[in-house]
Formats: structure tokens, C-alpha cells, sequence
């Protein structure tokens, strides 16, 4: 089981990286620096051949881990599905909202992905409602405690780019 991968991708418009190459850490851990937890959220490509989110999910990973199948590593992530709310982005925002997939009992569904499978990290916005948080509300809750979630495409250049 590992803590953390990484993920490399081209980003022509982001040319922070060399030659527009961009790394970016993916964690999944109990104890963020001795603290809270971290499970960060991903885009999984599900179609190729389709572009943006009509051939992507999002994701939270819950775990990484390997294995050795017949002498090849199998290299994977444990994740829970949020599902498009809707065929087609916020009329507001213009960012698609995504919901927790539940199972009728309530439990989120999760999942076993290649990691190969992974696009990028993603940055789920809450989708507030007109109830106020509790004064002691911790970050740390929010992928829990919201019913639906904006795919945030504004957060850089790749993302705009991957999500459009």
C-alpha cells in the first residue's frame, strides 16, 4: 500500500514545467502530516476517444497499492465514484457538478482502477446549499458532507484545457 503517487503530463499552456511538463503529487493518507486526513480527488479517463467529461469520472482515491500477478505488477487505486449531475455543464459557472455514487443502502461505491487510468488530480468545489456550516466544521469533512460537488476547471490551465 503507498501513500502518494505522482502524475506527469504535458500541458502545453502551462509552461511552468519544462517544455510544458507538469508533476503533481496524488495522496491518499489517514494522517496528513500527523493530522487530519488527506484523499485527494482524480479524473479517471473511462473513454479515450471520447473529450472532456463525456469520456471521464471523477474519483476520490482511497488507497494505492500493487501486486504481483503471474510475474507482472498490477499497480492500482482504490477509489469512490461522484457521477455527473446532469449531461452537461452548470448553466452559471459553466463547471460540471458531480455527486458521491451510492449504493441504495447509502455506502459510496468504490472501485479497483489501473493507475494508468488516472488523468490528473481534480479540485471538487462544494455546491452549497442555504444552510450555514457549523462554527467547528474541519476541511477535512468535505467530501463527506456535501451532496454534490462543482468540477473545478478554473483551478489552472490544464484543467480548463482537460475539461472543456
Amino acid at each position: 500500500v503507498y501513500r502518494a503517487a505522482s502524475s506527469t503530463f504535458y500541458a502545453p499552456s502551462e509552461l511552468c514545467g519544462p517544455g510544458g511538463m507538469h508533476r503533481e503529487m496524488i495522496r491518499a493518507t489517514p494522517r496528513w502530516w500527523g493530522a487530519y486526513s488527506r484523499y485527494d480527488t482524480v479524473l479517471v479517463n473511462l473513454d479515450p476517444d471520447r473529450i472532456g467529461m463525456d469520456g471521464m469520472l471523477a474519483a476520490r482515491v482511497r488507497a494505492f497499492f500493487s501486486y504481483n500477478h503471474e510475474g507482472d505488477v498490477q499497480k492500482c487505486a482504490l477509489v469512490e465514484w461522484f457521477m455527473p449531475d446532469g449531461d452537461a455543464p452548470d448553466a452559471v459557472t459553466g463547471m460540471w457538478v458531480v455527486r458521491p455514487e451510492l449504493y441504495d443502502d447509502g455506502e459510496r461505491v468504490v472501485d479497483i482502477i489501473p493507475i494508468s487510468s488516472i488523468v490528473r488530480a481534480c479540485h471538487l468545489t462544494p455546491v452549497y446549499g442555504t444552510t450555514r456550516l457549523p462554527a467547528d466544521f474541519h476541511f477535512a469533512d468535505s467530501l463527506d458532507a456535501f451532496r454534490r460537488y462543482y468540477v473545478n476547471w478554473y483551478v489552472d490551465y490544464h484543467a480548463h484545457e482537460t475539461l472543456c
